[in-house]
């Protein structure tokens, strides 16, 4: 889920820019697209070691490694996209419901105790020691 809210963020935060006469929409629409990059940092964490960020972005991002903390973040983005209703129904509501999927299913994770597992493909364990 995390990975589609990546493509979802972004889709629908591009796709609203259009709104040139409610300029709200399109602060929504960018925070977004900045959701979508926090999320891409969060899901893949290959690319921490491979994209130059500053120490206090990699303290940031490496603050939400559990699910319970995942589920926090991901629960905030979908409340900022649920505020954008407030203005305008648009197309981020797909965004406010798929990211508040995921939060919910962070927290039924950590309820249950499962641990995150990391794939390769997306950056998980034992990918750095395959780089090196």
């Amino acid at each position: 889920t995390g990975v589609l809210c990546i493509l979802v963020c972004l889709a629908v935060g591009i796709s609203n820019f259009f709104y040139l006469f409610k300029p709200l929409i399109i602060i929504f629409g960018v925070i977004c697209i900045v959701s979508a990059f926090i999320i891409i940092f969060i899901e893949v964490p290959l690319l921490l070691r491979i994209c130059p960020t500053s120490p206090v972005f990699d303290g940031f991002i490496r603050k939400f490694e559990t699910n319970y903390m995942r589920a926090a973040i991901y629960g905030v983005m979908s409340l900022l996209q649920w505020l954008s209703i407030t203005v305008r129904v648009t197309s981020l509501i797909a965004a406010a419901v798929l990211l508040m999927f995921a939060a919910i299913f962070y927290l039924l994770a950590g309820v249950k105790g499962q641990a995150f597992q990391g794939s390769k493909m997306m950056g998980g364990q034992g990918v750095a020691q395959m780089i090196i």
